[in-house]
């Protein structure tokens, strides 16, 4: 039987987010059916949309109903290669496909995922603090000492949210200081953690417990910045403090398993894993209370695969979720229809002009995101918008600094 709802045209198209980049997927369907998708290149992976350019012509031609043939059989044709920026594209592809099968369906995406299980999402406000004293001027109002971290951290309580995660940073003569070894600086400084960072960590922590107040959950996000003793030197340091989890960047499971065997907090991890094989040595070491899934990365059908393999281990999820709108909305339908979610991470300090580029914008109440019911993910790029604002030649975390503060 010959195929309906073929797809006559897979491209890619870019944007400028004032720092880096934003990237889409767009696929159009014989029907006038058109579905999207976000994925990335700043976060340490550039070239992944010329390998979805360089397979669109496998896609082309193809049914949008049939996402898992299509992604199986991008798969077979990349396996020697299979993970990173090529695991990227293919999740990329895949959130495509499944925009334009919901639409097509006249249904939105969590129903493709076996519907969902809760209408709203507890979320938290991420990189508070991270982005506007680490990316000046492009996030406002910016934040240059401690009195701006005390602003912020009320801002979150006074706003309805009811949990921040920060990164690691401390005060020194009246400036608000960075410690981000592990992105783009090698060796000066080094990833070794010293009693400066230790303290200054523990002072930035207790500023934002005091302004926030007690009921405000606080996540730290240590990221790639350090070794396993230094992980376990800065959980020493803030044991005693009351964090919701500490989130560690490792690809040792062993190593990791060690950590949280020693930790008084929740451990959380996985962002930068790609497929089930992945996550597995995480999962059987028992090495996270949380797994966190980039779905963006992997395609949100493939989440939905990690997030049951993980349920299978008594291990809670969460998503990986620092991008533009529609990966928010991409989320949002992963969180609504996985069992086992723990929170919903999303960036609410945006860029001047982020609210130009989407149709329709996240919706927050009470520090929860409300599902929406629009067919698809719930929103689009607006291409005009996107030709305004034109990609930067160099971004994200190719442009940083070869040196880092110390």
């Amino acid at each position: 039987m010959a195929e309906q709802h073929r797809i006559t045209e897979l491209k890619t198209l870019s944007c400028s987010a004032s720092w880096r980049n934003y990237y889409f997927v767009k696929v159009t369907t014989e029907d006038g059916v058109v579905g999207w998708s976000e994925f990335d290149e700043g976060f340490g992976s550039p070239g992944v949309g010329a390998v979805i350019r360089e397979l669109a012509f496998r896609v082309e031609g193809r049914s949008a109903m049939q996402h898992e043939r299509i992604r199986e059989d991008l798969h077979c044709v990349t396996r020697p290669g299979s993970g990173g920026v090529v695991g990227q594209a293919l999740g990329a592809i895949e959130n495509a496909l499944l925009d334009a099968k919901a639409k097509t369906l006249g249904v939105p995406c969590y129903e493709l995922l076996g519907g969902k299980i809760r209408d709203r999402l507890r979320v938290y406000w991420s990189h508070c603090v991270s982005w506007r004293a680490g990316r000046v001027p492009h996030y406002q109002p910016v934040i240059t000492d401690k009195e701006g971290v005390r602003a912020i951290a009320r801002e979150v309580r006074e706003r309805g949210f009811t949990a921040l995660k920060t990164n690691i940073w401390r005060y020194e003569n009246g400036k608000i200081l960075r410690w981000a070894p592990g992105f783009g600086s090698p060796f000066a400084p080094e990833l070794n953690v010293d009693r400066k960072i230790l303290k200054g960590l523990r002072e930035h922590l207790e500023t934002m417990r005091e302004a926030a107040g007690p009921d405000i959950d606080i996540l730290l996000d240590l990221n790639f910045n350090a070794k396993t003793e230094g992980y376990l030197e800065i959980l020493r340091e803030i044991a005693d403090l009351d964090m919701f989890w500490v989130e560690i960047d490792t690809l040792n499971p062993q190593a990791l398993a060690h950590i949280r065997s020693r930790s008084p907090h929740p451990i959380s991890s996985c962002e930068t894993l790609i497929g089930v094989q992945q996550f597995l040595p995480f999962l059987r070491e028992q090495a996270v209370d949380v797994a966190i899934v980039d779905t963006p990365w992997n395609g949100v059908w493939q989440s939905m695969k990690i997030a049951a393999a993980a349920e299978a281990h008594e291990v809670n999820v969460a998503c990986h979720n620092f991008y533009g709108h529609l990966c928010t909305m991409m989320n949002a339908h992963f969180c609504a229809a996985v069992p086992n979610l723990r929170i919903m991470e999303v960036d609410i300090d945006r860029i001047a002009w982020d609210h130009e580029l989407f149709t329709h914008l996240p919706e927050f109440k009470d520090g929860h995101l409300i599902v929406p019911d629009r067919p698809g993910w719930g929103t689009e790029p607006i291409e005009q918008a996107l030709r305004a604002h034109p990609p930067l030649a160099v971004h994200g975390l190719l442009d940083r600094a070869h040196t880092a503060a110390s």
